[in-house]
């Protein structure tokens, strides 16, 4: 059903093979999938001719989302509220400024933007300073191109932009297009390397200046950093060199169209048992013309007549329900996802209940705690650190000190699910046992513990926990911290 429907959408012959997957991918993410085809679900055949619409070449009325909502479940629990890890630093001042960066730069947010849109297969994430202020964006990469170094393959050595959009949206954006080629497809490109962010002048698409347009001087910008400020994140183990797999394979995918259009098609059926059809056997009788259908209004026929309505079973919608509903379980359990009933839940449960009854989509979210974690949110924050070297950076609470770029790295993730408050004494007493014992020290039950309790600074949590167990020495000081674009999406798809 998927290639149906993605042949109907049609292809750009000078866009990749790639470039196509990728797009059509994100309109199944977004649900505008079936946005192409023309006709509702409750038309059946076209007006005039009378030619029957077949069932595939109609938008669905019901759209459950299914993609969606596998995505958004596994990337609330990898960095949902209370689920973002805490940064794992010997540096101390390091580790301090990463905590400041990633409350400026809104870095809960950005990550998970880039594990939605990701979900397709892979993400980039942009990194720009100006005016000494740092500012991440989240790019989608159906249009982006990356090429690796030879000698060093997980280091990007460019990425190219290219993507096609109507001359009336470039001259929105101060391009000088002549009134006549509004409506004519350009080609828009751009590059990032270690020394600049190239920007090309726009060329129509029969132009042979395409394959390689002229630089735009103009709006150029040569940071000269050295490094690209830019990464890639791959989604899961399984794809190729350029993407990895998929959140929804494409069978949940298949499933979610048939799920769409079977719950259209049982809509239309209540639809028709609150309106049947009536039959009348000739002959009807004198005023066959005017018949009105109508509780108040008598159908009067001859002896030989007869008058019935077409009506269907109410079986067959729950028939259509159930078999739904088994299809929804299949997609889900195919795409790890969660397939625990509310409903069924009588009561609060403890976090490592919740665990159990949630197995299959903790395991897609550990999978992709390797991918946007080790894989995205640490080249990320060596990025930043990197970018702190080179110039002075200014956040919302003052200037940022340089960080120390040789410092090791790593990240704390928090349990899966809020412990209850049973969990929280349980974990309390081993803790106090432990520490008694002399198996584990003070800093390592607090630093363990900080993510449940919100504890951002460890060792300010130690100083204090040391001057009430010491109220006659000398109280330590507190610390005191150190001091527009045209896009795809922006301009509709191109004409497929």
């Amino acid at each position: 059903m998927l290639k149906t429907i993605a042949d109907a959408l049609g292809r750009d012959p000078d866009y990749s093979a790639r470039q196509h997957r990728l797009s059509l991918l994100l309109k199944v993410l977004d649900g505008s999938l079936y946005d192409h085809l023309l006709y509702p679900f409750a038309q059946e055949r076209m007006e005039g001719s009378g030619e029957y619409i077949p069932i595939l070449k109609r938008r669905p009325s019901v759209r459950y989302r299914l993609a969606a909502t596998v995505v958004e479940d596994s990337v609330s629990l990898l960095f949902g509220d209370g689920r973002f890890p805490a940064f794992d630093c010997a540096d101390p001042q390091t580790r301090r400024g990463l905590e400041r960066l990633a409350k400026a730069l809104k870095l809960n947010q950005v990550m998970l933007e880039a594990a939605t849109l990701g979900s397709i297969g892979s993400v980039a994430i942009l990194v720009r300073v100006l005016n000494n202020r740092l500012f991440a964006e989240v790019k989608a990469t159906p249009y982006l191109t990356p090429v690796w170094k030879r000698d060093a393959p997980d280091v990007l050595e460019k990425v190219t932009e290219r993507f096609k959009v109507k001359g009336e949206a470039l001259g929105s954006l101060g391009y000088d297009i002549a009134p006549e080629a509004a409506a004519v497809d350009f080609w828009f490109q751009r590059e990032w390397d270690s020394d600049a962010e190239t920007w090309h002048l726009p060329v129509r698409w029969d132009d042979p200046r395409a394959a390689n347009p002229p630089v735009d001087e103009s709006r150029t910008v040569r940071h000269g950093l050295g490094f690209l400020p830019l990464i890639w994140i791959k989604n899961l183990p399984g794809g190729d060199a350029i993407d990895g797999a998929a959140t929804l394979p494409r069978e949940a995918i298949e499933t979610g169209i048939e799920i769409d259009y079977q719950l259209s098609q049982a809509g239309r059926g209540l639809r028709y048992a609150s309106d049947p059809t009536l039959l009348i056997k000739e002959p009807a009788g004198a005023d066959d013309a005017n018949l009105i259908r109508s509780a108040s209004q008598a159908l009067i026929v001859s002896a030989e007549g007869d008058a019935k309505l077409l009506e269907i079973s109410g079986s067959a919608s729950q028939a259509v329900v159930d078999y739904c509903r088994t299809l929804r379980d299949l997609a889900l359990e195919g795409a790890h996802g969660s397939r625990v009933n509310p409903d069924k839940l009588a009561a609060a449960q403890s976090g490592r209940a919740m665990e159990l009854l949630n197995q299959p989509l903790i395991w897609l979210a550990d999978r992709l705690r390797a991918a946007y974690g080790e894989g995205g949110l640490l080249p990320l924050t060596r990025l930043l650190i990197a970018l702190s070297t080179t110039q002075a950076l200014v956040l919302d609470d003052g200037p940022l000190p340089p960080l120390d770029p040789n410092a090791r790295l790593g990240l704390v993730w928090p349990k899966w699910f809020a412990p209850t408050y049973s969990d929280s004494q349980v974990q309390a007493e081993t803790f106090v046992t432990l520490t008694k014992a002399g198996l584990m020290s003070r800093a390592s039950a607090v630093r363990l513990l900080a993510p449940t309790y919100d504890i951002d600074d460890v060792d300010a949590e130690l100083a204090r926990l040391m001057a009430e167990a010491n109220p006659q020495a000398e109280t330590p000081a507190p610390h005191s911290p150190s001091l527009q674009t045209p896009s795809p999406k922006n301009f509709g798809d191109s004409d497929d």
